[in-house]
């Protein structure tokens, strides 16, 4: 008995019938449509995500088996915040504030897929994916939510698997990420306006200079100019 796996990408749930599945799946005559059908219904629960799908198929038999992996972890952030882009510049920008219990709950998705020992290690790698997205943790980058992680503040959440937040922190939430935002306007506010005053006293400098030439030139031309005259008459003397 033979088999062949193929590896495709599709979006949950909308797989359909393109050039790409054609030319991964045509060759090895199964009928497209009923793995599309069976594609959708087992990614269903991933609409609006890309989710990495393998079909395996007995070449003897044509019957086939599904192996359904996860979204990437961006794509299970965005999705878990209803934010569809990273922000355009992760340091400056902060797009959206997530919760310790909302990075287990993909953390706990994702373990498997990861290689790596422990829930707390798993959560830990989210945050670096939330990090280069923009994606506040608990109103903090990755580095400060990881020295508290480190400190054990959220032994409790990691160790009962808590997977969502009450209603009350998705408000405070809210309030923290306006504040950081708030913040980083202020700062950028402030570098600008440096970065103004650099460019007004660079200005001013170049100015400087260009007249002090100009005025250089004014004095040189008399002098020039008596010099001139001095030769002649000393050649007039001469003859």
């Amino acid at each position: 008995m033979s088999k062949e796996t193929v590896e495709i990408l599709v979006e949950g749930g909308k797989a359909t019938a393109g050039a790409q599945m054609g030319q991964s799946l045509g060759p090895l005559g199964i009928n497209i449509s009923d793995v599309l059908g069976k594609i959708n219904e087992k990614t269903s629960s991933f609409k609006g995500m890309k989710v990495p799908v393998k079909v395996i198929v007995d070449k003897d038999t044509k019957k086939f088996d599904l192996e359904i992996g996860t979204p990437p972890v961006a794509e299970l952030i965005k999705k878990e915040l209803n934010i569809k882009k990273a922000s355009p510049e992760p340091n400056k920008q902060k797009i959206a504030n997530i919760s310790i219990e909302q990075v287990i709950k993909i953390a706990k998705m994702k373990q498997d897929s990861m290689f790596i020992n422990s829930l707390k290690s798993a959560v830990k790698s989210i945050i670096g994916s939330c990090n280069s997205l923009g994606v506040l943790i608990e109103g903090k980058t990755a580095k400060e939510i990881n020295e508290d992680i480190n400190n054990s503040l959220f032994d409790k959440e990691i160790s009962e698997e808590k997977t969502e937040p009450s209603e009350a922190k998705k408000k405070k939430l809210l309030i923290q990420l306006a504040e950081v935002q708030k913040k980083l306007k202020k700062e950028l506010e402030k570098l600008e306006a440096l970065e103004h005053e650099e460019e007004a006293e660079e200005k001013t400098e170049t100015e400087e200079v260009i007249k002090e030439g100009k005025e250089e030139q004014k004095e040189k031309k008399p002098k020039e100019k008596e010099q001139k005259e001095t030769k002649k008459e000393f050649k007039k003397e001469k003859e």
